[in-house]
């Protein structure tokens, strides 16, 4: 299969002036002595893209995703390597990027839509499928500057989608538009990735990459760490974010020393995690029967208002469940020492499988990871029934024959 991007020891460095001159007559004077440093967003990145692949990007922020995507639309030029793309590329990048706001919505489409190398007869054709995607029939002709960033990210979604590209490139700003309409881009993705375009993809939601994408990448200050399929590169994501809030990485071995003694450098560490089902590489449970995750942590020292997560996934990655102590009710503060902590399932409603859990302890909003375990255990689910799907409810039937059937009013 032939690539339809190609990104080859591309490396990308900023100046960062400590002073710059303010008039002509000063950069004039200043010309070469200017004093600054050097900021390299990008170092040595390399990977392709084949036709019809979905590529996710993950990395916190300042790891490089925006400047790499500015690289391959062709915004911002490498300083180094090269990136070479087959067909016609569409990019959304950051909020407003390409709209004028002194132009009515109208005029963007146009504008948006001659950059990207359509005529004006084929904006045309597309012109009514745009403005309806965007839902901006009543604003089209108001000036962009008076928009929401929501109307913002609607109306560059749509130019982007309707154009017809070979490859489309998405940066976050999905994260700014409401639920619905995130529902309805996620929507038009799938319908693209059906009909073989190439995506390339960055976003902040681990779940959107795994549900999504074929592949992706991680980016750490610059450099690619990683590349897999989005399970890997999401374990590998969170590890980095571990490390960065420091908790050692998953891989290393809990040192063996009691809370508080010397050696012992995290706050939490989930020691052992194990499931009530038999012990293996695949243990085995019965669609309905009941079941529990347990997870055996050490505390080195007191932790007020945090919580346990876990997650359960499916065999291509979908997320089935989220949740944490705080959402079951129940407040948690981690005393010192050992303790553990068990999700109780009174029955296990999914039907044959496999299934990922993944156990994690953060602060009670999140913004801080003490430890995660990404699919620590698995669990093989058997179901004698003859119904199809994934969910094996309880269910019954009943008929009534030989009578009038009543229908009741409402």
């Amino acid at each position: 299969m032939a690539n339809a991007v190609e990104i080859d020891a591309v490396s990308k460095t900023f100046k960062l002036y400590h002073e710059r001159g303010t008039s002509l007559k000063e950069r004039l004077v200043k010309a070469g002595r200017s004093r600054y440093d050097e900021l390299k967003a990008l170092q040595s990145i390399s990977f392709d893209v084949a036709e019809g692949e979905t590529i996710g990007i993950l990395g916190r922020n300042g790891s490089g995703k925006s400047t790499l995507l500015k690289c391959i639309c062709g915004v911002l030029q490498p300083s180094e390597g090269e990136i070479r793309v087959r067909g016609k590329l569409a990019g959304l990048l950051e909020l407003g990027a390409g709209f004028q706001p002194e132009l009515s919505g109208r005029d963007n489409i146009y504008l948006n839509g001659s950059m990207l190398g359509l005529t004006r007869k084929e904006i045309d054709d597309v012109f009514d499928d745009i403005v309806g995607f965007a839902e901006l029939e009543s604003f089209i002709d108001n000036q962009v500057k008076f928009y929401s960033s929501g109307m913002y990210v609607r109306l560059g979604f749509a130019v982007a989608v309707n154009v017809d590209p070979d490859i489309l490139v998405i940066d976050e700003v999905l994260a700014v538009g409401d639920e619905k309409f995130q529902r309805k881009c996620i929507a038009r993705i799938k319908q693209f990735q059906e009909m073989g375009r190439t995506i390339i993809f960055v976003s902040h939601s681990a779940d959107q990459v795994r549900s999504i994408c074929d592949r992706a990448v991680v980016l750490q200050t610059g450099e690619m760490i990683g590349m897999g399929t989005p399970g890997d590169a999401v374990r590998l994501f969170r590890e980095r974010l571990l490390e960065a809030d420091g908790a050692p990485p998953a891989e290393e071995a809990a040192p063996e020393v009691e809370p508080g003694q010397q050696g012992d450098r995290f706050l939490l560490r989930i020691r052992e995690v194990f499931t009530s089902v038999s012990e293996g590489e695949s243990p085995v449970l019965e669609s309905g029967d009941p079941f529990s995750v347990t997870a055996v942590f050490r505390v080195k020292e007191e932790i007020d208002s945090m919580v346990f997560v876990i997650e359960v996934h499916g065999a291509k990655g979908e997320l089935l469940l989220r949740t944490d102590t705080n959402e079951l009710g129940m407040a948690t503060d981690a005393p010192l020492g050992e303790g553990r902590v068990t999700f109780e399932f009174p029955s296990w409603p999914l039907s044959d499988g496999r299934y990922d859990i993944s156990v994690g302890a953060q602060s009670r909003l999140g913004e801080t990871t003490y430890d995660w375990r990404e699919n620590v255990v698995s669990v093989e689910v058997v179901y004698h029934g003859k119904a199809s799907g994934l969910l094996n409810l309880p269910l019954s039937a009943s008929l009534t024959a030989g009578g009038p059937i009543v229908r009741k009013k409402l």
